[in-house]
């Protein structure tokens, strides 16, 4: 049954416990002391709200970073990564195969903000050999959640 609670939370955080316990047959009571469990054991390790930032007036700028990094000994990646992480405007941060080393998700009010922040912080990280900025233009889905409803492209037309 943890593997269905983990799901149905996945989906939509918001289930009450006693959606949850109706879903799978049990009771409010297991419900509750099973996601203090899971939360105890770092399964759940947080709830977030998927939030739709461009339809805010003020909405932020995203980036994926591709870092090229010199692995410490004996570390790894994991010192860098732990470093990278740390920055309040870093919202994810993945170990990758292939042709870079770390992903980093970045937000910022503006590009200027977002190219600053890489090249004053990740860039000047001394494992850090290279990085390739990547700016996202529109989001369609995040988190499972579709983030779009079928509104034109605004970047415009290429008319020929």
């Amino acid at each position: 049954m943890k593997k269905e609670l983990l799901k149905l939370l996945s989906r939509n955080a918001r289930y009450t416990n006693e959606e949850l316990a109706v879903m799978l047959n049990t009771t409010e009571a297991d419900i509750a002391a099973q996601i203090a469990a899971l939360e105890k054991e770092g399964l759940l390790c947080g709830y977030k709200a998927v939030v739709d930032w461009e339809q805010l007036d003020d909405a932020r700028v995203s980036a994926i970073i591709e870092l090229n990094v010199v692995p410490k000994a004996d570390l790894g990646f994991e010192e860098v990564a732990e470093r990278v992480a740390a920055y309040p405007e870093v919202e994810a941060v993945y170990l990758m195969s292939g042709g870079y080393d770390l992903n980093v998700v970045v937000k910022g009010k503006t590009l200027q903000d977002v190219s600053r922040f890489v090249a004053r912080e990740l860039a000047t990280i001394d494992s850090v050999t290279s990085t390739a900025t990547h700016f996202v233009m529109r989001r369609y889905k995040e988190m499972d959640v579709k983030l779009f409803d079928n509104k034109p492209d605004d970047r415009g037309q290429f008319l020929l």
